[in-house]
């Protein structure tokens, strides 16, 4: 589908706000993704073990705050500073993390890309599901770059998303195993349901190229978490 064609931001915004409760659980919030309690885990571990003296996280995306929770699991507590274009979603965020965290929490509802943030003062940084709703090449590396502006000294962004391939063969190859995997899940209706808003609302890039986009804007150290199908895990440390 050609871009200007794509959900707007305020056409994700709905379905966001319209989907809550899905999103409310560890387990099964994200049953469309492939090994998603897998790479929740994964990043948290790697989050946790990368990054000494957790004081501040910035969830880009939090959605309900599953990726900040799972870090408490591993550490707390921290403050934490939750985005997302979804009001019911920060409220429901704020809502569990405080249960499990004692640290100050302050949500930012919006674009990420147009909101002001300290920079490098967070010290772990997540994007979950959230950077596949990037357009274009300088979305990504205006993106890109204000994550790198954000990340502490020391410290570490983790991406868990939705990626497509280089090679053509292997695209259709990833996203025939997608298909085969949803179907699984919920069916054949289910199946044509999730491709449909993929379709409709995501812009996913290569895991390669977004890997050599956190080097180009001043990581010097990057990570290869997890992936399977058309997921991966992912990350990088900024130099102390």
């Amino acid at each position: 589908m050609p871009m200007e064609q794509k959900s707007s931001v305020e056409e994700i915004k709905a379905r966001f706000d319209n989907d809550v409760e899905r999103f409310s659980n560890l387990e099964t919030g994200q049953a469309s993704t492939v090994d998603s309690p897998l790479a929740m885990e994964l990043v948290s571990q790697a989050a946790a073990k990368s990054s000494k003296n957790i004081q501040r996280v910035l969830d880009i995306g939090c959605g309900a705050g599953n990726s900040t929770i799972k870090l408490t699991q591993q550490i707390s507590p921290f403050d934490c500073d939750l985005v997302d274009l979804s009001l019911p979603m920060l409220e429901k965020a704020r809502e569990r993390i405080s249960a499990v965290n004692r640290g100050t929490i302050q949500t930012f509802q919006g674009d990420f890309r147009t909101i002001e943030l300290p920079e490098q003062r967070y010290d772990v940084i997540f994007a979950a599901a959230v950077l596949h709703h990037l357009r274009n090449t300088q979305d990504w590396e205006i993106t890109f770059r204000k994550i790198y502006l954000l990340t502490a000294p020391g410290g570490s962004v983790w991406i868990t998303d939705l990626v497509s391939h280089e090679i053509k063969a292997v695209k259709s190859l990833m996203w025939e195993r997608y298909g085969e995997y949803l179907n699984s899940v919920g069916g054949k209706k289910y199946k044509e349901k999730v491709f449909d808003y993929i379709e409709k609302e995501d812009s996913p890039m290569p895991v390669t190229y977004q890997l050599d986009l956190l080097r180009q804007v001043g990581f010097k150290q990057v990570e290869l978490l997890h992936k399977n199908s058309c997921f991966a895990a992912f990350g990088a440390v900024k130099s102390s």
